[in-house]
């Protein structure tokens, strides 16, 4: 059974970064593209970004140029490099792992995470 597992959420003050991190097991990593999502209080899953087996990435406009998203296949890690956040990027984080590379940003993935708790003062 694939376990997805995140770290590095946080409190950090607007303009600041953070990077989160998601480890994978129980599957083989090659087989899955990774993606993060995040959800605020109240409010529906979105889509944040995506990254497939050969390092394709994809991100919601709202994040792109500010966010990264890169895995490293040796270690079973994908991760996000969240830099000048906002206020509004607070939210919980998950990670999420799918077959398919394709509809990346529809939120029914074959496995989740936990979450990780990202908050960001103004």
């Amino acid at each position: 059974q694939v376990q997805l597992v995140e770290s590095g959420g946080g409190l950090v003050q607007a303009g600041g970064s953070l990077r989160l991190s998601c480890t994978f097991s129980g599957g083989t990593f090659s087989d899955y593209g990774l993606g993060w999502f995040r959800q605020a209080a109240g409010k529906e899953r979105e889509f944040v970004s995506f990254i497939t087996w050969t390092g394709g990435s994809y991100y919601a406009p709202s994040v792109k140029g500010r966010f990264t998203i890169s895995r490293d296949n040796a270690k079973n890690t994908v991760s996000l490099q969240m830099n000048s956040l906002k206020p509004e990027d607070t939210a919980v984080y998950y990670c999420g792992a799918r077959r398919s590379v394709y509809y990346y940003s529809d939120p029914r993935y074959d496995y989740w995470g936990q979450g990780t708790q990202v908050t960001v003062s103004s």
